[in-house]
């Protein structure tokens, strides 16, 4: 693959990330108000980097970070950096983490959550193209 295409495939891989994301972290929230009643904007950040229960969806955003920070870097970066962020896209979506938690949490996301299971099929396609 080219440098343009590996380029542009992490910036895709990235942007269905983030959908991914945020669509799992609205089921999580929905989930949790159900059981203790509303949260304000702050009190649910709290949760999402505090509590453990939480903590399967910052392996997501932990990632989204590096990428971003990959093409915001100003003396710009080397194709194998770009292709070891594709790389842990890749391990991400495939749930070789060897968490036994983050993919019990992952694997009912995607079966219970068809946008979720939309999305990661879709990441996973990119990937494999």
């Amino acid at each position: 693959m080219d440098t343009m295409n590996t380029l542009e495939t992490l910036r895709n891989a990235r942007n269905l990330l983030l959908k991914l994301h945020k669509t799992m972290l609205d089921r999580e929230r929905e989930s949790y108000e159900s059981l203790h009643g509303p949260l304000t904007a702050t009190e649910f950040l709290s949760l999402l980097l505090e509590d453990p229960d939480f903590s399967w969806l910052r392996k997501f955003s932990m990632l989204i970070v590096e990428i971003d920070e990959l093409f915001a870097q100003k003396d710009g970066y080397e194709i194998e950096m770009v292709e070891a962020s594709l790389g842990k896209v890749r391990e991400l979506v495939q749930m070789v983490e060897p968490d036994e938690y983050f993919r019990a949490k992952y694997e009912f996301a995607i079966q219970n959550v068809p946008e979720a299971a939309s999305l990661h099929f879709e990441i996973k396609t990119l990937l494999q193209g």
